[in-house]
């Protein structure tokens, strides 16, 4: 949590290879990612990290099960395995009967839960999530809360931004970040 500005999106974009830091270096599960090549942190974010963007980050022209499925074709997986993944990522985030339809059909709310089904489709370690909840109805938001503390009961580790004191509550740790 923290002001604007703070660096709550900049963290996660440095813990997920996104951005390098100026300095220092970033260290994620003994893997130091300012050492990997481009190609190489790729890989790596593919294997280990579930990105969830504020903006979502959708391709326009392909159905929710299509965008869900992107991760998944970095992995040699058969068609079939592919598709009961992304079924079910969508089962868990309330979407499975809106797989069909492109991000433009969709609300701000079911774009926002179609990027959540995206990052844990692959079943990656870490998911970072910057404000997963923030275009969700207070049900909605309840819901995808409660698989994310499924999720990290079952081992991953979730790292999320929010600025709702009501979503912050439900983390086992809160960390508090100022604008300087």
């Amino acid at each position: 949590m923290g002001p604007s500005g703070s660096g709550k999106t900049t963290l996660l974009n440095l813990i997920g290879g996104l951005d390098s830091p100026n300095s220092g270096e970033v260290v994620v599960d003994d893997t130091h990612l300012e050492g990997l090549s481009s190609r190489a942190l790729a890989t790596w974010r593919a294997r280990h990290i579930g990105l969830v963007f504020q903006s979502h980050n959708l391709i326009r022209i392909l159905s929710a099960a299509e965008n869900v499925e992107l991760p998944l074709l970095l992995k040699a997986l058969s068609h079939k395995e592919r598709a009961r993944l992304t079924q079910d990522a969508l089962r868990q985030v309330g979407l499975l009967d809106r797989a069909a339809h492109r991000p433009g059909a969709l609300s701000g709310g079911q774009q926002q839960r179609v990027g959540i089904a995206r990052a844990i489709v692959s079943d990656p370690p870490v998911l970072l999530l910057d404000e997963p909840t923030g275009n969700l109805d207070r049900s909605t938001a309840e819901g995808i809360l409660t698989l994310l503390r499924h999720l990290q009961s079952s081992g991953r580790t979730v790292l999320m931004v929010t600025h709702d004191p009501e979503v912050a509550r439900t983390a086992t740790r809160t960390v508090h970040l100022k604008a300087v």
